[in-house]
């Protein structure tokens, strides 16, 4: 498939901000975070900026984007349809959860109770709708498979954590809890995104032009002439190909940069005597993490195959 910037933008930065939300808020619940007006204020506010910037990218790829609104009426047949609605209806309880952690007295009511956990279940709920938008698309193999919802909520967890533990540092709060939770939601992330390649690695030429056209108990099926005299757009967007060699680049360009690098600069950061030193390391965490995590969103369109390119010349998926 062909990998749209915007789509990219909107999964990889929409899902940071669900994730860190979840994680603020899950840890002031469990009073592992303080109900700091400062750190709601930069967490919350880095937070929201970033769902705000993943929605607004997610129009970009849309022929007619006035039109948008539209989908939020299929919530019946449609995962993106209740993905937008779950997406709007998060900023009600978080936005007011939020108001009340910046400019409330600094004590758990029940109100804040009831706003946490319908800020917890929304931000999971709108990430594992975006996740079955692709998991439900049964023409596209390496897709429809448990593994995509699984790594979508690892990936938007531990490159949240990735940024709040950033924050965290700058405001003085971390600890080694919460240093050890962003290490091992990042340990979560690398196994996840492995498991989930040996899978489509493992499921890799199953799909043929003999199955597609139900003739391979025939013998074997080829194409006798061309369905097109030139490139077209399913061609372009649903046939498009990454080389083998730049694939495997990419496959480690995602682990060490998302995954390794950042846990063992995470590791190290807290051995320095220099704070200005412990932060420059926890920055060039987040840095190298963004890196990462584009790249495997990059790669999660690129290596994925529509079963429309076997009507092309393809002769596997």
């Amino acid at each position: 498939m062909h990998p749209a910037r915007s789509v990219i933008l909107f999964t990889t930065a929409s899902g940071a901000g669900y994730g860190m939300i979840f994680l603020i808020v899950l840890g002031q619940l469990t009073g592992l975070l303080p109900l700091d007006s400062t750190l709601a204020f930069s967490s919350f506010g880095t937070a929201f900026a970033l769902i705000i910037l993943g929605l607004a990218s997610s129009t970009f790829h849309l022929g007619r984007p006035e039109r948008a609104w539209r989908a939020l009426t299929q919530w019946r047949s449609s995962w993106l349809s209740r993905e937008g609605i779950f997406a709007l209806s998060t900023f009600i309880p978080t936005g007011l959860y939020a108001l009340l952690a910046a400019f409330g007295d600094g004590i758990f009511g029940n109100t804040m109770v009831l706003l946490a956990l319908a800020s917890l279940l929304l931000c999971a709920a709108t990430v594992y709708c975006t996740a079955m938008i692709y998991a439900s698309l049964k023409p596209v193999p390496a897709w429809c498979n448990h593994l995509v919802p699984a790594s979508y909520l690892v990936l938007a967890l531990s490159s949240g954590a990735l940024l709040l533990n950033c924050i965290l540092y700058f405001h003085s709060l971390n600890n080694r809890i919460t240093d050890g939770i962003t290490v091992i939601l990042l340990l979560a992330g690398l196994v996840t995104k492995f498991l989930y390649w040996q899978y489509i690695a493992e499921n890799k030429g199953l799909s043929s032009v003999g199955t597609a056209t139900g003739l391979g108990k025939m013998g074997k099926v080829r194409l006798l002439e061309a369905a097109h005299s030139e490139a077209n757009y399913l061609m372009k967007e649903m046939g498009f190909k990454i080389a083998r060699k730049h694939s495997r680049r990419l496959r480690k360009i995602t682990f060490v940069c998302g995954f390794i690098l950042p846990v063992f600069l995470i590791s190290v950061a807290g051995l320095f005597a220099s704070t200005a030193l412990t932060n420059l390391v926890i920055t060039l965490s987040i840095l190298l993490g963004t890196i990462g995590v584009l790249t495997e969103r990059w790669l999660f369109f690129a290596e994925a195959k529509h079963s429309v390119s076997l009507y092309y010349g393809a002769e596997k998926l």
